[in-house]
């Protein structure tokens, strides 16, 4: 798949189905990326939710120069930034203030499921926030390194370079042939 750009054409043409592909194809990726900014994953999946919104009531306004996946990632981004902006006025009531807390399974112990993918993660996690960003996107979402600039808003050397310190920081945390995992 192309990332979601021949589901979007054909949403596009009319075929509301497509559109459902392309939720099932990229909702959790824009949540999870979501999710590294703002730490909260409610907050990460109703960004994702408004994100994936955009497709629907501005149809337009993707204009196919870059992938999909790229523009949802770059928008995601830009909300996550706003809503962390945003977070700094509001005031939070304590865990002992607050009336209910939903139960039920978090998307993260449904998305980490296996060891593995567990302990990269963590790995991942465990390096500093730009090269983490870099790491996931390049890695875990399949961007290219053009891609990962934009939407990381820097220049290809400097996302060369962080990849080449990230897998050189993951071989030292993993192991060199990922034993670890």
């Amino acid at each position: 798949m192309d990332d979601g750009a021949s589901s979007y054409r054909r949403f596009l043409d009319g075929e509301e189905a497509a559109f459902d592909e392309i939720m099932e194809s990229l909702f959790y990726s824009v949540v999870i990326f979501v999710d590294r900014f703002v730490r909260d994953i409610h907050a990460a999946e109703d960004i994702a939710i408004d994100v994936m919104s955009e497709l629907v009531v501005h149809r337009h306004r993707y204009d196919f120069k870059v992938s999909l996946k790229t523009y949802l990632l770059m928008m995601a981004r830009s909300r996550a930034l706003d809503y962390i902006r945003r977070r700094r006025i509001i005031r939070f009531v304590g865990l002992d203030q607050a009336q209910e807390i939903p139960d039920g399974e978090a998307l993260e112990e449904r998305v980490f499921r296996e060891d593995s993918k567990r302990l990269l993660h963590r790995a991942i996690a465990g390096l500093p926030e730009e090269m983490a960003q870099a790491v996931h996107l390049c890695y875990l979402e399949g961007l290219s390194y053009a891609e990962v600039a934009k939407v990381m808003k820097v220049d290809r050397k400097r996302v060369d370079n962080l990849l080449y310190r990230g897998k050189k920081a993951l071989r030292d945390i993993l192991g060199e042939d990922g034993e670890l995992l």
